[in-house]
């Protein structure tokens, strides 16, 4: 594994404030954190990676850099789970998220993200249905989990192909004014090795459980794809915050320090 875990020690994430008052207290900024931590190990020649939720959240410039600014999640009803590892400098900025273990898998704050890559072979009114199996094991066609179709393409321009831009000014002859471009999408994915890029939709929140998800694709004239189905995913909801921790009680003889958390 490119991702070394050991030596790193006091992972703290710290708020930032966006505003301070007169009184001392602050405005904290949305959306952003400040991760700090310290490695004993002292390998001077390694660079740094934050993944946040299984997410890469950015590298170090250097392998002196012991902090660094990540985006997070606005949540209030589950936890945020941040980890730092080292890695080497050739390896600092790809994202190693495969290798966290469970990730792929494993969806910790209660709702599940789908991706699907927008290949230009899916027709230009194409729209995307997601179904699961609400933990039965056997996914339900029936009714689509989310609330409206997806479209696939939110505007004509967005769709590149034969008759969609000036003909034959694109690579090996093909109309590619619309395609995402070079290092914009999933490399090589699409047709004639343009990249394609993803579209992603989360689940509402779900109860703990083992659930499948399943996809069809419905072009303008009604006709439904044969469904792509996901893998098992086991879904656990983050602990609740606490909203309030205080002081209980304090023995001084015992060192004894009692906290109420609510």
């Amino acid at each position: 594994m490119k991702l070394i875990s050991e030596g790193i020690e006091k992972v703290r994430a710290f708020e930032l404030p966006a505003g301070i008052w007169a009184t001392g207290e602050c405005i904290e900024a949305p959306k952003v954190a400040l991760v700090r931590w310290t490695n004993k190990t002292n390998q001077g020649n390694m660079f740094y990676q934050v993944y946040v939720n299984g997410q890469y959240g950015g590298s170090t410039v250097d392998s002196q850099q012991r902090q660094m600014i990540v985006p997070i999640p606005s949540s209030f009803q589950s936890a945020v789970r941040i980890e730092v590892f080292a890695v080497e400098a050739e390896d600092a900025h790809i994202d190693l998220s495969k290798e966290l273990v469970n990730t792929p898998a494993t969806a910790t704050s209660g709702r599940v993200r789908i991706s699907l890559l927008r290949s230009q072979n899916l027709p230009i009114d194409a729209t995307a249905e997601i179904y699961f199996d609400n933990g039965t094991g056997t996914v339900d066609y029936n009714q689509p989990l989310n609330d409206r179709p997806l479209r696939i393409w939110s505007a004509w321009q967005d769709k590149a192909g034969f008759g969609m831009s000036r003909f034959g000014v694109g690579d090996f002859g093909y109309d590619s004014a619309g395609s995402v471009g070079f290092s914009k999408g999933s490399f090589g994915q699409d047709q004639f090795g343009l990249d394609a890029d993803m579209i992603e939709w989360t689940s509402p929140p779900l109860m703990a459980g083992v659930y499948k998800f399943g996809i069809k694709i419905t072009d303008r004239a009604g006709n439904k794809s044969n469904a792509s189905e996901t893998e098992p995913i086991t879904v656990i909801p983050g602990a609740k915050p606490a909203e309030q921790v205080s002081i209980s009680s304090f023995d001084k003889q015992t060192n004894e320090l009692v906290l109420s958390i609510s």
